[in-house]
């Protein structure tokens, strides 16, 4: 089949986990198939079956999310369209004119963009703390960038360039300490790395269902902790309370406002149930035999977290001689091989690793992915390599 000018017909081996899954689970395919065909109202607005199936489709999914990241209240769960969504509606729902906001080198655009157009309006005071070329960030200089005027502290979990997990544990003490709310980024992590938000002091929790959660594009979430007050971001329909001219403060309707990616969500309650408990172990597994092949390799530079049992599922090259987005088209003409180069939407993560401004080429091995799959890119790249 070619879709444009790209035949997508041929045989791909698929290492870009780390911006989606892909291929999605069979299920997840006939879930939202059925929710078209069988389920398809407009959820809890109306008084017909249609309309009640597709609310108890949302429920359920709200009511699975709280239980993967140990939230004791499902309402506090709010279903957004994507981590960019909920980062935006956790972002600019805290926060206050005159607040400080301390956030790090890690940062998607998704955080440091919002933040940048706050602060460049005045509205607020941002602090970037550095990282390692490890990509790991010092809790220390959490604690140093504190001022009065701090409100949020925002955190990557995980690098989505190196797969570096963060000291959530002692970041998370040192918000507590001073009242600061703690936002994490959970992009790349809920699926495969445990999250419980109480036991882990996390306030605000945003994330993807499209990556390792296996939904599909357009769902999302947001976890609201009791400590946390976030005004709503959008305003409109939220199927109840229609007399009121303002929108509801109960959650999660006043955060979710207008009619839902219902069939996305309906696929993302389904998805959770294939989530393989065993991911984590199987991801760093191929990390390692990626790096133990790349050892010796002549002319390949990787960026990487420093202890592979301390990251997710990816990391980054750069084989001398090309620029990573010649290579990734080498490898994707050639060899039919699927990942991703360049900045990664992350350009701080670069600065700090010293590849601004081309970035590096990623590699995110995911649930589908097999050893197979791993030897024929550490071929290609063998045999790029040789010339």
């Amino acid at each position: 089949m070619c879709i444009g000018t790209y035949d997508v017909s041929r045989e791909i081996i698929y290492l870009d986990h780390a911006a989606t899954s892909w291929p999605k689970p069979e299920a997840v395919v006939r879930a939202m198939t059925t929710f078209l065909a069988e389920q398809g109202g407009s959820p809890n607005r109306g008084g017909h079956r249609l309309a009640a199936a597709a609310g108890a489709v949302i429920q359920e999914c709200r009511v699975k999310l709280a239980r993967l990241i140990h939230a004791a209240e499902p309402e506090r769960i709010i279903h957004c369209f994507n981590c960019t969504d909920a980062l935006n509606i956790a972002i600019k729902g805290v926060l206050r004119e005159g607040d400080h906001v301390i956030c790090t080198a890690l940062d998607h655009n998704s955080i440091a963009r919002p933040l940048e157009a706050m602060r460049r309006r005045g509205f607020i005071s941002v602090t970037r703390v550095p990282c390692g070329r490890d990509s790991i960030v010092d809790p220390d200089d959490i604690r140093a960038a504190i001022t009065t005027a701090t409100r949020l502290v925002v955190l990557v979990h995980a690098s989505n360039v190196t797969g570096a997990i963060q000291d959530v544990a002692s970041i998370a003490a040192i918000t507590r300490e001073h009242d600061l709310l703690l936002l994490l980024d959970a992009a790349q992590t809920i699926g495969v790395v445990p999250i419980d938000v109480d036991k882990m002091n996390v306030d605000l929790l945003a994330f993807p269902g499209h990556k390792s959660l296996l939904g599909p594009p357009g769902t999302g979430g947001l976890y609201v902790g009791p400590r946390a007050e976030v005004a709503a971001f959008r305003e409109g329909g939220t199927g109840a309370n229609s007399e009121s001219p303002t929108q509801p403060v109960e959650l999660p309707t006043r955060l979710e406002a207008g009619t839902p990616n219902a069939v996305g969500i309906a696929g993302l309650s389904t998805a959770m149930d294939e989530l393989d408990p065993e991911a984590l172990a199987r991801e760093r597994s191929m990390i390692r035999r990626l790096v133990d092949g790349l050892a010796d390799a002549e002319g390949v530079t990787m960026y990487r977290a420093r202890s592979v049992d301390k990251s997710v599922g990816c990391l980054s090259l750069n084989l001398e001689g090309l620029l990573p987005q010649e290579l990734a088209a080498i490898l994707d003409e050639s060899f039919g091989i699927a990942v991703r180069p360049g900045l990664h939407c992350a350009p701080f993560v670069h600065q700090a690793l010293g590849t601004f401004p081309d970035g590096s080429l990623r590699v995110s091995p995911g649930s589908t992915t097999t050893e197979q799959d791993l030897d024929s890119l550490l071929h290609a790249l063998r045999e790029i390599q040789a010339g």
